[in-house]
């Protein structure tokens, strides 16, 4: 690969724009699909822009179980292959609960699939409407999730196969938002997001309270970027859709999406 195309990302990215193009050569040169596990939003996005740079002598595709899913398995494959949903080999999964006697939420059921084991790429995005509770996962881990989610905190569960078609409709309480910031640091984004005090912001994420696309970022000055999942605990979630330009004093307008831990009062 060109190394010029490192300069547009981080160079904590560079091992996985490398795994890119092994997957597209892979896909090119044994004239077959090859499949990831689940990607979060940004690898989808260095994905995007890094095919976006090279030939077209293949496709890609994504899936990750339903029309709105934020992480999905990716298919690279020759131009002869038209990928069909169970070339994705994913399974959705419900969590069977005393749903009268106790209440689950997604932090607690992502703490229980990660904390038993199992990496992030497993499995894909955790979804409710609300009272019923699914997942997706790699279909080649169905027998772990049978058998060892058993237990979300002192709940007794049990997780079922379901068919993908079953999946429900998820509460979607992710509002969009734009914010104005001096900066695309961390601690900056975090505090105009949740209207709180930049030092504040600052000892959340020297406290390792912020995690960045799912893993934990102490860096206050880390810049964020394009797609980027920033989650503060006892704050919510951001995400950082778009930057649509700057203000007369320099100053960056973003459109963000925001799952906040206490919903805007409508």
């Amino acid at each position: 690969m060109d190394s010029a195309v490192f300069q547009h990302f981080r160079p904590e990215e560079r091992p996985f724009i490398e795994r890119i193009n092994d997957w597209r050569n892979q896909a090119v040169n044994e004239y077959r699909p090859i499949l990831t596990d689940f990607l979060d939003p940004r690898q989808i996005f260095l994905i995007e822009t890094v095919i976006g740079k090279t030939d077209d002598s293949f496709k890609y595709s994504q899936d990750g179980g339903y029309n709105q899913s934020e992480r999905k398995r990716v298919i690279f494959a020759p131009d002869y292959f038209t990928p069909q949903s169970s070339d994705y080999h994913i399974q959705l999964f419900e969590i069977k609960y005393p749903i009268k006697f106790a209440t689950l939420s997604h932090g607690r059921i992502l703490g229980t699939l990660i904390n038993s084991g199992v990496d992030r790429s497993q499995f894909g995005d955790i979804i409710t409407d609300g009272e019923t509770w699914q997942f997706f996962g790699v279909e080649a881990m169905t027998s772990f999730f049978v058998e060892q989610i058993t237990k979300i905190g002192s709940i007794n569960v049990r997780v079922e196969l379901v068919p993908i078609l079953d999946a429900v409709i998820p509460v979607v309480d992710w509002q969009e938002e734009s914010i104005v910031t001096t900066s695309m640091r961390l601690d900056t984004i975090i505090s105009e997001t949740f209207n709180i005090s930049r030092q504040r912001a600052k000892e959340l994420v020297e406290d390792q309270r912020v995690q960045v696309n799912w893993s934990i970022n102490q860096h206050p000055d880390f810049q964020v970027d394009l797609l980027d999942m920033l989650s503060v605990r006892k704050f919510g979630r951001v995400q950082l859709l778009d930057v649509l330009g700057r203000t007369r004093k320099e100053r960056y307008k973003l459109k963000i999406a925001t799952l906040r831990r206490q919903p805007l009062s409508h």
